[in-house]
């Protein structure tokens, strides 16, 4: 890969890339891209010119965009995943941590993989032409997280009601036929009924549970809304805030039911399809 700057030498580009991966290790379940970058910062400071803004944009510091631009070769060598904005280590990462120690030799290694990667893949132009198309795929990251942040921002701002009926929505949207909205107030554990067809004479029940606002949902929550599938129900759990690993293992592994579990992400993608 190209450097950004001389500046951003072998071994700084290992630590940066080791200080990354070391923080995404202590959480399992992932960071948002954020507040791994905010996270880095502490742990692997900016260099004083890696503090400064870019010339001719000022308030867009360097630090980030180069933490960036690294996290590719960290993508495609399958050491980290870039998911909804959430970025995690893989399993294969772990392991390269523990193997190359030493930052120089960690960013060699991460290069060479993202070479043998490139290597195989349709040609785009020359070297310059290359890195332009990853500085811009950077750029849609970027805006793609930040168009991420403001609907989440926005809907832990709604009306928990109003919420239930942009879930609905989606349903409807996905083809389904939304027989039931609960109203405020108690609802027994259910938010939504839907159906595959418009009487309900066909195919599975659906049952949905929305949790717009709180912590990840755990274990417990989930196998309190799994105990209301019947034989022939389906059941979605919608939170906002995302899953515990354990409930999310728990669901995964349900062989006598249907359980599906949608975070921000996942209804992200939806809403952008239907």
């Amino acid at each position: 890969m190209a450097d950004t700057s001389e500046n951003v030498n072998l071994s700084r580009r290992g630590q940066l890339r080791q200080g990354l991966l070391s923080l995404l290790a202590e959480h399992p379940d992932g960071l948002q891209a954020r507040d791994a970058l905010a996270a880095l910062a502490k742990r692997v400071p900016p260099t004083d010119w890696e503090s400064q803004d870019y010339p001719k944009r000022p308030g867009d510091r360097r630090y980030e965009k180069i933490v960036r631009f690294r996290t590719i070769a960290l993508v495609k060598a399958g050491w980290m995943t870039k998911t909804g904005g959430v970025w995690a280590i893989t399993a294969v990462g772990e392991k390269a941590l523990k193997a190359f120690p030493n930052p120089s030799a960690f960013s060699k290694e991460v290069e060479r993989l993202y070479d043998d990667w490139a290597s195989a893949q349709p040609k785009v132009g020359p070297a310059a032409e290359s890195e332009l198309v990853e500085s811009g795929s950077v750029a849609l990251e970027e805006a793609e997280e930040q168009a991420r942040v403001q609907i989440d921002a926005y809907l832990h701002k709604m009306n928990p009601y109003d919420f239930q009926q942009l879930v609905a929505g989606l349903l409807e949207g996905m083809g389904y036929h939304v027989a039931w909205v609960s109203p405020p107030g108690a609802d027994g554990g259910v938010d939504i009924l839907a159906y595959t067809d418009p009487l309900g004479t066909q195919g599975p029940r659906i049952k949905v549970q929305v949790k717009r606002t709180g912590d990840k949902v755990d274990l417990d929550k989930v196998k309190s809304f799994t105990a209301n599938l019947g034989p022939s129900d389906v059941g979605i759990y919608v939170a906002l805030a995302g899953f515990t690993k354990t409930a999310d293992d728990y669901a995964r592994q349900l062989e006598s039911k249907r359980m599906t579990l949608l975070d921000l992400g996942d209804r992200f993608d939806l809403w952008v399809e239907h």
